[in-house]
């Protein structure tokens, strides 16, 4: 199994999940979260006076799926989360030595 976390713009939220709902993913964590990377913050002028925003609002995606799906689902976000700016995100893949549904006691690909 593969966790995929996606950090992604948050306007993309939507149409990443419908896309990926559409390729078969069972479900997946939202969380709102900032940061920065090459983007760096930007400033913006309120009331006049202009300051920094050093984070930069983001939405971050976790998603178990099993090894055969990990390749076409960071196709899939990699692809709808796109628009050509600096920001679009990240995307990583990391290794899942196991998961169990909590209601059932399934375990590993049977629990996603």
């Amino acid at each position: 199994m593969k966790l995929i976390i996606a950090t992604i713009k948050p306007f993309k939220l939507e149409e990443v999940r419908e896309a990926v709902t559409a390729m078969g993913v069972r479900g997946m964590m939202v969380t709102e979260i900032k940061g920065f990377g090459s983007q760096s913050g930007h400033t913006e002028i309120y009331r006049g006076a202009e300051y920094a925003v050093n984070f930069v609002p983001k939405v971050k995606l976790e998603i178990v799926v099993p090894d055969s799906m990990a390749d076409q689902l960071v196709s899939t976000i990699a692809t709808t989360a796109k628009t050509d700016k600096i920001g679009d995100g990240k995307i990583f893949i990391l290794d899942v030595e196991g998961a169990v549904r909590v209601r059932t006691g399934e375990t590993n690909d049977d629990a996603l």
